[in-house]
């Protein structure tokens, strides 16, 4: 046989070594020291999880907690704020709404106010041309009435003398028109 080379040489050694075959991680007398290591990685991220990583993760979702309960009590606060608001502009607008109807009342009834004194005018000036109009026609009337027997007495004179020929005295025909009224 010729001389191992360093390959060769290796490959024999692990071979001698490595005789009872398997995983080392199986063997009997390699777990008292996996069992310690593993003992200290658990309690060294234990102790990392208890005393870093936990803490800033509390903090954190403490500070979360307390943002979101802050916004929440903002939220409501606006909202209230805004309920109240609104319940002021709906107080607001039923006052400018009575407001306006008591104007239009006001104004419709100094309206109707100012038209019933201007129609009260009217109808005196209008009593006052009927009344004018009146004594001008009694006034007329009278007149004609005054007029209507010295109408009446010359046409009675006309008529007598046409019919008789004859003239008849202003007494006779007076008497005449006083029996016929």
């Amino acid at each position: 046989m010729a001389a191992p080379t360093d390959i060769e040489g290796a490959h024999a050694t692990t071979e001698a070594e490595g005789h009872g075959g398997g995983l080392p991680q199986f063997e009997t007398e390699h777990w008292v020291g996996q069992a310690g290591y593993l003992l200290f990685l658990f309690l060294i991220l234990y102790l990392l999880i208890a005393k870093v990583f936990a803490p800033r993760m509390r903090r954190v979702f403490d500070e979360r907690t307390e943002t979101v309960a802050t916004a929440i009590a903002t939220a409501r606060s606006v909202q209230d704020q805004a309920a109240a608001q609104a319940e002021a502009a709906k107080a607001e607008l039923a006052q400018a709404r009575a407001s306006a109807r008591a104007t239009a009342e006001a104004a419709k009834a100094r309206v109707t106010e100012e038209a019933k004194a201007r129609q009260a005018a009217e109808e005196a000036e209008v009593n006052a041309r009927i009344a004018e109009a009146e004594a001008v026609i009694a006034q007329s009337r009278n007149a004609a009435m005054a007029n209507v027997a010295t109408v009446a007495s010359d046409a009675a004179h006309a008529m007598i003398e046409r019919l008789t020929g004859a003239k008849a005295s202003a007494a006779e025909v007076n008497a005449a028109l006083k029996g016929a009224a």
